[in-house]
């Protein structure tokens, strides 16, 4: 790290401890697009780990945040006082635009939904996925240009991830960047530069009509499935299953969403993010390339590193006391993930990018419960099967510019990432 960096994080922890207590808003998505977010949340896990905050805006308000490892399980552990309902994230749904989806239900609808679309990463599936996922990795990485910059985020994590997701959902291959655009959006926050504009109105009115022409996309192959004999694909399990078939138009929405975000933003920034870690940490990529039969627990290293999706919010159902706090029915609570995954107390050097760390699947990313990630077999055979085939081709992967981070406080990702890869083994 060079002296630059240095003064910058020790200039973010000056602030993050100079802040009165009460005025720390975890949700200030300025502090995940800055990489200052560590120091307030240190505080937070030393000072006040149940913690009250007004955000300033009007569809979030006030919320609690929980930001150590085991006060989270507990939480997203107890569904029947903690509910995922009406959202998983902090601003409230628009009354004219809810988008109904399993992630954000409780049982039982929750359970039918999901046992719906879990056979699609069950065990035998995911096998005949890795000769697939391979193929199509070797092949983008044989097309990296050599010595040159390129931008590893749009070149490889984009690429990969949405070619697996095309064929989860038997989508349309040359319309696959549909989807990638599609999940952008549906994450995006007006200020995030993918809109026309930065105006809330106007940037949530272009929201609302990308969602609308994702939806009617997919509504034409339902309409084409559901008349079909049923196949493996997630569109045919939707429309043939006894829980979806009868979905309306916007929990059909509701659920694509979850399945192209699920399936697409956070398996790539992680791609992404073990890209940069091993660059920071080349004590760490020397020994994986030293000892390749490392390559599962750096996954599982850098979903824990990465923390791709930063939080997750539950409504509290009655009243509950956790850390000495009286959290009341009705309250949003926020389970800040990315704090749990750097509790001093639970993890050993949680701030350090450790490979061969014990336990290193001991981590928070996917989440706690029946919510637990559907999808975490598949992220980590997408990371286990790029860093295998990386291994066979390049020595030595370079980060040449400052990536530049998503302006969210939810998804917690990377825009762009440039690198130079400067040989071919």
């Amino acid at each position: 790290m060079d002296d630059g960096s240095i003064d910058v994080k020790r200039a973010a922890r000056d602030a993050a401890y100079a802040m009165p207590l009460g005025e720390i808003n975890p949700a200030d998505p300025e502090i995940f697009r800055t990489d200052t977010w560590g120091p307030y949340f240190e505080r937070l896990r030393a000072e006040d780990p149940v913690h009250w905050a007004e955000s300033g805006e009007e569809d979030i308000g006030g919320y609690w945040s929980v930001v150590k490892f085991n006060d989270i399980m507990a939480v997203d552990s107890d569904h029947e006082r903690f509910s995922s309902e009406p959202t998983i994230v902090l601003p409230d749904p628009a009354e004219d635009f809810t988008l109904p989806m399993f992630i954000a239900m409780d049982p039982p609808k929750h359970d039918v939904q999901r046992k719906t679309v879990s056979p699609i990463v069950a065990g035998h599936n995911l096998a005949n996925l890795e000769p697939i996922i391979r193929e199509r990795a070797a092949k983008i990485l044989d097309d990296c240009p050599i010595g040159v910059e390129f931008d590893w985020v749009d070149k490889v994590s984009i690429e990969l991830t949405t070619m697996t997701l095309a064929t989860l959902f038997d989508f349309p291959w040359e319309d696959r960047r549909k989807l990638t655009r599609w999940s952008d959006v549906a994450t995006a926050s007006p200020d995030s530069g993918i809109f026309s504009s930065t105006d809330p109105e106007i940037a949530e009115n272009e929201r609302r009509a990308e969602l609308f022409e994702c939806v009617d996309y997919f509504m034409r192959l339902w309409n084409e499935r559901v008349n079909a004999p049923p196949k493996p694909d997630l569109i045919s399990m939707l429309c043939h299953g006894e829980a979806t078939r009868d979905m309306d138009r916007m929990e059909y929405l509701g659920n694509l969403i979850l399945l192209i975000v699920g399936g697409n933003d956070t398996t790539r920034n992680t791609i992404s993010g073990s890209v940069l870690a091993l660059h920071q940490n080349p004590d760490q990529d020397r020994k994986l390339r030293e000892n390749p039969e490392l390559i599962p627990s750096m996954v599982s290293e850098t979903i824990r590193w990465q923390t791709p999706l930063a939080y997750m919010r539950r409504t509290a159902m009655e009243d509950v006391e956790i850390g000495g706090k009286t959290i009341r029915k009705g309250d949003k609570v926020a389970m800040w993930y990315v704090s749990g995954n750097r509790d001093e107390e639970v993890i050993e050097r949680p701030n350090d990018y450790i490979i061969d760390r014990e336990r290193a699947r001991h981590h928070m990313s996917f989440g706690f419960g029946i919510h637990r990630c559907v999808g975490n077999r598949l992220a980590e055979l997408q990371l286990k099967i790029i860093w295998e085939e990386i291994l066979k081709r390049f020595p030595k992967i370079e980060v040449v510019g400052t990536p530049t981070l998503v302006n969210s406080s939810f998804v917690k990702g990377y825009e762009k990432l440039p690198v130079i890869i400067p040989t071919r083994n």
